[in-house]
């Protein structure tokens, strides 16, 4: 019954316009995070930092979609919960592509 019930909360439940903001300032410790491995990382001596580089992104930004399916969780926001989703799909495609290419 539960289970029924939370269902529906995600499907009819909407989002407010302060969803966007949040997801703007969501960004920002990734980023933070993102600038100080770049300096880490350049200022190594490891052969493909690219790589490296690479990973790092596409581990910052599942982290970053994962956050956003558990807000969604929360938030009875099933769309949020599929963007996450998407988005995790789209990042990993993404890094594969990258990889296959080097």
């Amino acid at each position: 019954m539960a289970e029924k019930n939370k269902l529906n909360k995600l499907l009819t439940t909407g989002r407010g316009p302060d969803e966007a903001e949040n997801w703007i300032f969501s960004l920002i410790p990734v980023t933070v995070a993102f600038a100080f491995y770049i300096v880490f990382i350049t200022a190594s001596d490891l052969e493909n930092k690219n790589v490296f580089v690479a990973y790092g992104a596409a581990a910052g930004f599942v982290g970053l979609e994962t956050y956003w399916i558990l807000h969604g969780w929360r938030k009875n926001h099933g769309s949020t919960i599929l963007m996450g989703i998407l988005g995790i799909a789209a990042t990993l495609g993404i890094l594969y592509f990258y990889l296959s290419l080097v």
